[in-house]
């Protein structure tokens, strides 16, 4: 799978992606780094065909409107240590990877993994 994670994320957490044999980008490696602005985020999703790993509720309105970005991975953990979202995320990494092959939009939490649509 390919995965763009958005600027609120550490890079660590593009960086285990990568670890575990996805494709994965952190806005960091943009031409303009976190100050990427969310369109260009969602054009560089579409045309390399990434899904949004954010926090950001701005895309979740833009994808329940637009479908844009096409795939959206939320992670709903409100403020929590770069380890324990770490820990999380591996923790859930194959449920991830397998809702998200069937679903546009999966939701992670410390409580649950949603699917959203």
């Amino acid at each position: 799978m390919k995965f763009l994670v958005d600027a609120q994320l550490p890079r660590h957490l593009s960086e285990l992606l990568g670890k575990a044999e996805h494709d994965s980008r952190h806005t960091l490696d943009l031409p303009e780094g976190n100050r990427t602005p969310d369109q260009e985020i969602v054009s560089v999703a579409e045309r390399e065909g990434r899904i949004v790993v954010t926090k950001d509720a701005d895309f979740v309105d833009s994808f329940l409107l637009g479908r844009r970005p096409p795939k959206l991975l939320l992670i709903s953990t409100g403020n929590i240590g770069n380890r324990d979202l770490e820990a999380l995320f591996i923790a859930h990494l194959g449920e991830l990877t397998e809702a998200l092959e069937e679903n546009d939009f999966v939701e992670l939490s410390p409580a649950h993994l949603r699917i959203r649509g």
